[in-house]
């Protein structure tokens, strides 16, 4: 059996002019898990990523001490919904300013929200494609990892929604829980699936090997 390993970006910008770019913090914590996979060993016959910045810049902060990572297949189905359009949605006017502990709440409140209205097929962002949609292509690639790369080691790096999507199908779960698993995923984490030719399966979840000092506490971020 082989093993997909999906990444959450690394901290991008949450709150600033262009959220798409990693943070400094987020510039290490890719560059932590690139070294720690370096130091044990971890090759990947492939890679996968979503065509945001925030994908590429992980990557490339991974590729810093991880040797030999293959050049990544970029796909659109790996890219984060836009939560700004979904919070608009039911929030009409100014976004709650993220620079607060209840600002940053109030956020996720609302996004928390909107997305449980938009998988109930309620609300329909502007821009954006229906759930449904969404939800297919992130199976469509499930399915095509399992027929590609079943007992390789596949590398995908992504975003939270993508992931838990991804995570929520594996578990053949309700749409709405891969609410609760998004919100949790830390940047940075790494879960794996067990790819075989016949299924797929959950083996970890939102796990940081590489942020597991008690000195590297500051280093996880959810956002």
């Amino acid at each position: 059996m082989g093993t997909l390993y999906l990444v959450r970006h690394a901290q991008a910008s949450l709150g600033a002019s262009d959220y798409d770019e990693l943070s400094a913090r987020g510039q290490l914590q890719a560059q932590r898990l690139g070294a720690w996979w370096q130091a044990h060993g971890q090759r990947f016959d492939a890679v996968w990523s979503g065509t945001l910045r925030r994908h590429a810049q992980t990557l490339q902060g991974l590729g810093v001490a991880l040797h030999g990572l293959p050049a990544a297949q970029r796909f659109a189905a790996l890219d984060e919904y836009d939560g700004a359009a979904l919070v608009r949605a039911v929030h009409p006017g100014p976004l709650p300013a993220v620079q607060s502990p209840e600002g940053f709440r109030s956020y996720f409140r609302l996004l928390c929200d909107a997305l449980a209205q938009w998988m109930a097929g309620t609300l329909s962002p502007e821009g954006m494609p229906d759930w449904q949609t969404f939800s297919a292509g992130v199976r469509a690639l499930l399915e095509q990892a399992r027929a590609q790369h079943a007992g390789q080691r596949l590398l995908v790096v992504s975003s939270g929604g993508p992931i838990s999507t991804a995570i929520a199908q594996v578990l053949g779960s309700a749409p709405e829980v891969g609410i609760a698993l998004n919100m949790r995923l830390r940047n940075t984490a790494v879960s794996e699936l067990g790819v075989s030719a016949r299924r797929l399966a959950l083996q970890t979840f939102n796990t940081l090997p590489h942020l597991s000092a008690p000195e590297d506490v500051a280093l996880q971020t959810y956002a």
